[in-house]
This record gives structure tokens, C-alpha cells and sequence, in this order.
């Protein structure tokens, strides 16, 4: 396995974790396995991390506070329409759905193995991100109910989450492209 270079030694364990985690699962990798892929001890990363969960904790919540802060920022930033808003935030979330896959992988396997508190405040960032999405929709769609906004978000969710999987071979501005023409497609069947 190549070692990402990123900043810090804390970044390169987190991005390494993520790739790691991604590939075996959380629990299909040791501390020792994450330290030799860094080049350090696996003691030597208690050093930077309480623990195996606390690692997956800090990948969960920090992607998760990225997510809502660029939804936010999107929808505040943009004076234009709700339509520009819509444009901006899928445009974001292709980007994300296509910089950190491991990510998306380690989301949906290992959310679980979150300590309690962990997994709820990921939760709940990722139901003010939802609701971002929601409110942009009803604005551009008045009329829409919460219930359906919210379920279109969501299968749009699902299509741009599922890059990890799709196996493709096509460079990454061909499949940006395909993914922003199919999610906003979908809106339009609202």
C-alpha cells in the first residue's frame, strides 16, 4: 500500500485508516496493520489517537461537519436561485462522492462500531445536510411536503454515493458530468 502524502503524521494515519478501513473493514484491521502502513509501531499511534474507535470517530464526525458546513455555505453563499443553489450543492456532493470514496465505504459499513455519542452526532449533522437539501427543494418546488423533498434528497444521495462501487474506469470530470446530469434529471421529476 502506498503511504497518501498529507501534512501532518495525524493526517497520514487518518487518510491511511480511511483507505484501509475502506478496503478490510473496520474490524479487519489491527492497530499494528494501520501503524506498519504508516511506517510507525501500532503502539506509536496512541500517540496521536486514544484508540482504533476514536480513529474512526474523527473520519465519521469530520466528514460529516464538512458535509453540513459546505451545504450551508452553498446555500448562504449563493444569492442566485434556488435552482443555482440546487446546482451548487450537487456539484459539491459529486465532488465529495468522488475525492473521498473510502469515505462513503467507511460510512456505510462502519457507522455502528461508532461509540454512542459519536454516532449520534454524526447522525445528526447528516440530518441538518438533509434538510439543507429539503429546504433548497421546497424553495424550488413550492408546494413539495418535507417527506418527499426529503426522499428525493436522500435517493440522490444514494446515486452519488454509489461511485465507490460503480467500478469505472472513466475519467473523473466524464463521471462528474454523468452524475450532476442524472441528479438534477431527478429533481426534475418532482
Amino acid at each position: 500500500m502506498t503511504v497518501p502524502r498529507v501534512g501532518s503524521r495525524r493526517e497520514q494515519i487518518l487518510a491511511t485508516a480511511a483507505a484501509l478501513f475502506a478496503k478490510h473493514g473496520f474490524h479487519g484491521v489491527s492497530i499494528a496493520e494501520l501503524g506498519a502502513a504508516v511506517g510507525i509501531s501500532g503502539p506509536a499511534l496512541y500517540r496521536h489517537f486514544p484508540g482504533k474507535e476514536a480513529l474512526l470517530a474523527e473520519l465519521l464526525v469530520d466528514i460529516s461537519e464538512r458535509l453540513e458546513a459546505g451545504g450551508r455555505e452553498r446555500a448562504a453563499g449563493s444569492a442566485g436561485s434556488p435552482r443555482e443553489v440546487l446546482e451548487a450543492l450537487v456539484d459539491f456532493h459529486v465532488a465529495f462522492a468522488l475525492r473521498e470514496p473510502e469515505l462513503i465505504v467507511v460510512q456505510d459499513r462502519d457507522l455502528d462500531n461508532l461509540p454512542d455519542a459519536d454516532r449520534r452526532r454524526v447522525r445528526r449533522l447528516q440530518r441538518t445536510y438533509v434538510e439543507i437539501w429539503v429546504d433548497t427543494l421546497q424553495r424550488l418546488h413550492p408546494g413539495l411536503d418535507a417527506e418527499r423533498a426529503r426522499t428525493a434528497a436522500h435517493a440522490t444521495f444514494g446515486l452519488l454515493n454509489s461511485t465507490p462501487h460503480s467500478g469505472s474506469r472513466a475519467a473523473p470530470e466524464e463521471v462528474a458530468a454523468l452524475l450532476r446530469a442524472m441528479a438534477l434529471a431527478s429533481f426534475r421529476a418532482l
